[in-house]
């Protein structure tokens, strides 16, 4: 086997957050933002004409600061831990800049929902920024524009970072040499576009229709947006601009590393599509997942770009593991959301994966 083209099969226990990382620096910091780009763009219908976006960062490990825990749903019978940060603590004073890492968040999801991975990123130097994207969030209500127009997601990320280098607190400390961008599931597919991939739209839809496999071109998330060919119908006639540009390239020459956490819509991309793809890019996917499946998605991909690197989690790890870790309200309310196989330790899942993240942003953004 190639090395660049490895495909890495992790056949021993998840360890845990700490195992293998470098000593813990910094408290992690976490604030928001509600960024207002001044230019005219692709809202998706949604009715915040803003990017909500949720930022992690380093701040001060001096023993005057102490993280509280942070959760996603009502406080008195929340869902999903959501880490342990500092709300809008001073960012640290040790150094003058960080590195970024740009994160997008799955179908339906929010930024929150990569919190697990993004207070790890802050406790170990990164400024890690998580953007809602308009129309598919789950801060509001979903549009059919949300959900088809994908490659609007990536110009969400680069005007979240255009807003990130003005922005008073932050731009000061970001090391623009340094950016990075990781998304799970439609987010893995986004930052694989900001790396240069181009979509092919048909090409996704036709493989919907022909082969019957592929039964996840309808995800739980669309559940209740009604028929998807009317879905596609409506968001035609709104969006033709879009849809006419959905095979432009939305790279992002400032980000310089992606990390692409059980990529969806694999079939939307061949051989082409990845011909300006140079940076480095990492995949992990869960063996069991049968949203975003392998074969189709993560495989597939791996096979179009021979220098990147795909690791498999084996032992039931599946698709809504990389979710943030469900409370017992979350499991009894959320099922398939929360509903991990036997043996499947979502906390040690994210302890792997957030790990392998660090280290190949170490690496790849020095």
């Amino acid at each position: 086997m190639r090395r660049s083209a490895a495909l890495i099969l992790v056949l021993m226990a998840m360890a845990s957050v700490r195992t293998g990382f470098a000593a813990t620096t910094y408290e992690v910091g976490e604030s928001s933002r509600v960024f207002k780009p001044g230019h005219a763009r692709n809202w998706r219908g949604a009715k915040t004409e803003a990017l909500v976006t949720t930022i992690w960062y380093p701040a001060n490990a001096d023993g005057t600061l102490y993280e509280e825990p942070q959760v996603i749903g009502p406080l008195d019978g929340p869902l999903f831990l959501a880490g342990g940060a500092v709300l809008n603590a001073p960012i640290a004073n040790s150094q003058v800049k960080f590195p970024v890492v740009m994160l997008s968040h799955g179908t339906g999801g929010s930024a929150m929902q990569l919190a697990w991975l993004g207070t790890v990123l802050a406790r170990h130097g990164f400024i890690a920024v998580g953007v809602n994207h308009p129309g598919n969030n789950a801060l509001e209500s979903y549009t059919a524009e949300g959900f088809v127009l994908w490659w609007e997601r990536a110009t969400d990320i680069s005007d979240a970072l255009d807003a990130l280098l003005l922005d008073p607190t932050f731009g000061p400390h970001v090391d623009e040499a340094r950016i990075g961008a990781a998304g799970f599931s439609i987010g893995g597919y986004t930052v694989l576009e900001l790396a240069g991939a181009r979509t092919d739209q048909e090409r996704f839809l036709k493989a919907c229709e022909t082969d019957p496999t592929l039964h996840k071109c309808v995800v739980p998330e669309m559940k209740g947006m009604g028929d998807p060919e009317q879905m596609l119908k409506k968001v035609r006639a709104s969006s033709g601009e879009s849809m006419a540009r959905g095979g432009a390239s939305y790279r992002d020459p400032r980000v310089r590393a992606v990390f692409a956490i059980a990529p969806g819509v694999g079939q939307a991309f061949d051989a082409d599509g990845f011909r300006e793809v140079t940076i480095p890019v990492a995949m992990v996917v869960g063996a069991a997942d049968q949203i975003a499946p392998v074969a189709t998605n993560a495989g597939r991909l791996l096979a179009l770009m021979p220098n990147a690197h795909l690791t498999v989690l084996p032992d039931g790890v599946a698709h809504y593991t990389f979710l943030d870790t469900c409370t017992d309200a979350g499991k009894a309310k959320l099922g398939v959301y929360c509903g991990d196989a036997a043996g499947v330790d979502r906390e040690k899942v994210h302890g792997t994966v957030s790990e392998m993240a660090v280290k190949f942003f170490d690496k790849n953004l020095r």
